[in-house]
């Protein structure tokens, strides 16, 4: 036990070495941008205070998502989705997986549950003890489940599900903005250093203010523009296909494994179109989209599905009266209901045709007599 605890330890402390790593760079450009470029560099008062208002904007909102997704704690499932006591010891003592999906099902009764596994039974973790709700996950590294788990990030440091899949979005966003910025504000002053370093390795070139500058700024000023493009690049590539997970109401492991439902498996089976989709992630009040506030829809348990209206359960009944010429849309009926329906319809077209035939009327009432017994 305490070799696995010490080494447990070890793994959560070396988990926090890329954090580490983001938080040395992101201070390292701080110091390089405001200190090196608009201080040393920067010769114009009012390009110094244009870049500074604009840089700390973009960095205060950079470091408050980044802050949040860290520091956020995964949400898990709640405690009616646990096996009571007496049906957890008889499933830990059930050998047969027939016999523990029994008793899943059995306590799965009540619960809004939609998804199921590939085989079609229901999802339980048996590391956590719980009836897993729909697009929930066990995370290894974690080691929890996790509601509408999305992926384990190293550099969050962090399970990306429900509570903090909104400040994801915002980090990405934010950090991409903050890149931007830089390169896009230090470009000007890394093409006249560059060829500057160029010309006086060449021959021996004439001082001007430039050259007077601050001896480490030139340095700074290189390697910001290089730290600040590389990043950019490859957050544009993470942010974007996040953006189009969303507008597909899909997380990464959904969008690589197609939930299972009731008819099968269907990749778009939480899709409820785009704008609701966006909502389901940033909510219905815009002037907190880009806030890192928590604004999700829901509660991470269950979800709005379109499977649920055309469950191949519950068909759905399309009536046509003659008089009228219109269509009445009937809401899904269950087994009992659809039988009764079907036996009063059968009656119907009986009573019609002994109506129309009075010959044959005893014979015909006689049948309807039966297989009304029969149905009963």
């Amino acid at each position: 036990m305490a070799p696995t605890h010490v080494l447990r330890c070890c793994q959560r402390g070396l988990a926090w070495i890329p954090v580490i790593f983001i938080a040395l760079v992101v201070c390292w450009s701080y110091y390089a941008y405001v200190v090196e470029l608009c201080i040393f560099t920067i010769t114009s008062i009012g390009k110094q205070v244009v870049y500074l208002i604009f840089f700390h904007l973009s960095f205060i909102m950079f470091v408050w998502s980044y802050w949040k997704t860290i520091f956020t704690k995964p949400a898990n499932p709640s405690k009616e989705f646990c096996l009571p006591k007496a049906e957890k010891e008889r499933y830990e003592k059930e050998e047969r997986p027939e016999s523990q999906q029994e008793i899943l099902w059995r306590a799965a009764t009540n619960l809004p549950l939609y998804t199921r596994t590939g085989a079609g039974a229901i999802r339980y973790c048996d590391r956590c003890q719980v009836i897993k709700p729909d697009r929930c996950h066990h995370c290894s590294a974690c080691d929890m489940c996790v509601l509408k788990m999305d992926h384990h990030c190293p550099w969050v440091n962090n399970c990306v599900g429900f509570s903090n899949y909104k400040f994801f979005i915002l980090f990405l966003a934010y950090s991409l903005l903050y890149c931007l910025f830089i390169a896009a504000t230090v470009l000007q002053y890394f093409i006249k250093f560059w060829t500057l370093c160029r010309r006086k390795s060449a021959e021996n070139c004439p001082k001007n203010d430039l050259q007077e500058t601050h001896s480490h700024a030139k340095f700074h000023v290189l390697f910001l523009f290089f730290v600040a493009a590389m990043f950019c690049i490859s957050i544009l590539s993470l942010f974007s296909y996040h953006l189009w997970l969303v507008g597909k109401n899909r997380t990464t492991i959904e969008a690589f494994r197609a939930p299972v439902f009731r008819s099968g498996s269907d990749k778009n089976g939480f899709s409820l179109g785009f704008r609701k989709n966006i909502a389901q992630v940033f909510g219905d009040q815009k002037k907190y989209w880009l806030l890192p506030v928590f604004t999700s829809q829901g509660d991470g348990l269950t979800f709005p599905t379109r499977l649920v209206n055309v469950d191949v359960e519950q068909p759905t009944v399309t009536l046509h009266p003659e008089p009228a010429k219109s269509e009445v849309t009937v809401s899904p009926l269950s087994e009992s209901q659809n039988r009764l329906l079907s036996n009063e319809q059968n009656s119907n077209s009986m009573v019609q045709h002994t109506a129309d035939n009075p010959v044959k009327s005893a014979p015909t009432d006689s049948a309807a007599a039966v297989s009304m017994e029969s149905e009963s």
